[in-house]
């Protein structure tokens, strides 16, 4: 079967402005052009459209989708697969939310009133569907499902007292980043005070502390945008300062 841009638009549910705009960017090409110059798609574009929004789903940018498609070693069936495990999690995820939500809206109704730790339980839910929503795809690409689940799980068991360790010791980081990063030398004894205490901050959320997984995760602050962000918001130029600090404290700098 054959598509004009409008009945591909509104059979993906996009706009046809987005389809003429995958075509111009070179992501999404049209199978031919009729007699009128008019775009035409067969089944294999829709196919490609349908990968390029699962992955667009996941949150990835559109060069970086092109680039995972346009790929000679792409492989449609695992990338299907993965999708579908995504969307389960993501599925159970809401499914838990709507739980808690219908919960509170009859503890509301009848006058009750949460407790501070019921309070707390929710908060701790909700940073990790937000982890996962907004960072989960990355991570996984780094560290497998195991390494997650246990960081998860230990995030779940975190007690209050816990958790206002962290964000004391949070504070502290970036406190000593700021001065550390007027050194301009991350091997400096501050530069090296933020790499350790990046790496009590790590040891709250993960089950095991290797020097690898500290030096990725570092890599990560810089080549992630959003991690990039975070950090530089936070203290200008914090990102590349904090993760050349920890490639010189885990040994892992070339």
């Amino acid at each position: 079967m054959e598509y004009t841009v409008q009945e591909l638009a509104d059979l993906a549910g996009i706009t046809s402005r987005t389809v003429r705009y995958y075509d111009e960017i070179n992501l999404l090409k049209p199978q031919k052009y009729n007699s009128l110059g008019y775009r035409v798609y067969g089944k294999k574009e829709v196919d490609k459209l349908q990968q390029v929004l699962f992955f667009k789903e996941m949150g990835l940018e559109l060069d970086t989708i092109k680039n995972i498609i346009d790929n000679p070693d792409f492989n449609e069936i695992q990338a299907l697969k993965k999708h579908h495990n995504n969307l389960i999690e993501k599925k159970k995820r809401l499914e838990v939310l709507i739980k808690n939500v219908n919960k509170t809206i009859k503890i509301k109704k009848k006058g009750f009133k949460m407790s501070d730790k019921e309070k707390f339980e929710g908060f701790k839910k909700k940073l990790i569907d937000e982890n996962e929503e907004k960072y989960g795809e990355e991570i996984r690409e780094k560290y497998d499902e195991e390494v997650i689940n246990k960081s998860s799980e230990k995030v779940k068991n975190m007690s209050k007292e816990d958790y206002e360790k962290i964000k004391k010791l949070e504070e502290k980081l970036f406190d000593v980043l700021r001065a550390a990063i007027k050194t301009k030398d991350p091997s400096s004894k501050l530069g090296q005070k933020a790499a350790d205490l990046h790496k009590q901050w790590l040891s709250f959320y993960c089950s095991t502390y290797t020097k690898k997984s500290h030096a990725g995760l570092a890599q990560l602050y810089v080549s992630d945008k959003r991690f990039k962000s975070y950090y530089d918001e936070k203290v200008s130029g914090s990102s590349e300062f904090l993760k050349d600090a920890i490639l010189i404290y885990t040994g892992m700098k070339e």
